[in-house]
């Protein structure tokens, strides 16, 4: 069974004081999603970005922005994210574990789609009622790297969860982010990611679309061809 490559380069690696410009150049340049790290200084150290930036953006583009929030709260964030214009609404299951059916619930009634993210840390299994769910999720998103901050070191471990996702969920849109680039991909690719977060490997390259083409060629490789 294939499943579709989709190449999200990391706005937090952007210039942020032309944000949009820089959102249109990925377009461009063959991204198939903006991904966007919103952090509250809580669940995670750094502080990032919020509603009122996506729906700034979202004036000047008409891509799949695909929000990730790193959030103590996420409940809290549904209404304001939709109505800023976010496409996907990716939460983390550390902080949903008592009331995740009503966030899953919750999002797609809002017009977005719903995704769950875990840490490094956590075991892939707290995924799986989420995506055999009556309201499932729609995308598995494996941190490989702590999140937080951007420019950190892949790590090939997390590689474990991303194949028993595959293993299991044949079709479920596999995400992966953290140190993703040319010498990180295929690892991920094989292991069955089709969809790829990636920031300073992309926005720091002398040729973004180069590398962008590089990781969806990567992806449709590892495909099973039966």
């Amino acid at each position: 069974m294939v499943v579709s490559p989709k190449i999200a380069p990391s706005m937090l690696s952007s210039d942020f004081a032309n944000l949009a410009a820089e959102a249109n150049r990925m377009i461009d340049l063959g991204a198939n999603w903006l991904h966007m790290d919103i952090m509250d200084g809580h669940f995670v150290p750094n502080l990032t970005i919020g509603a009122p930036v996506i729906e700034s953006l979202r004036k000047h583009t008409n891509a799949y922005l695909d929000c990730h929030l790193m959030v103590t709260n996420p409940m809290d964030y549904v209404e304001h994210m939709a109505k800023a214009g976010a496409s996907g609404f990716t939460f983390h299951v550390e902080v949903a574990k008592e009331n995740w059916q009503q966030l899953v619930q919750k999002i797609k009634s809002a017009g977005m789609r719903p995704a769950v993210a875990l840490k490094p840390g956590t075991p892939v299994e707290l995924v799986y009622p989420l995506v055999e769910g009556t309201t499932p999720v729609e995308m598995v998103l494996v941190m490989t790297v702590e999140p937080g901050f951007g420019g950190q070191k892949f790590m090939p471990n997390m590689m474990d969860k991303v194949r028993a996702l595959r293993h299991k969920y044949p079709t479920l849109d596999i995400q992966v982010d953290g140190g993703l680039g040319p010498s990180t991909i295929d690892t991920a690719a094989a292991a069955g990611a089709n969809c790829i977060v990636a920031g300073s490997s992309v926005f720091g390259a002398p040729e973004p679309g180069d590398v962008i083409s590089l990781l969806r060629t990567s992806v449709e490789k590892a495909q099973p061809t039966t």
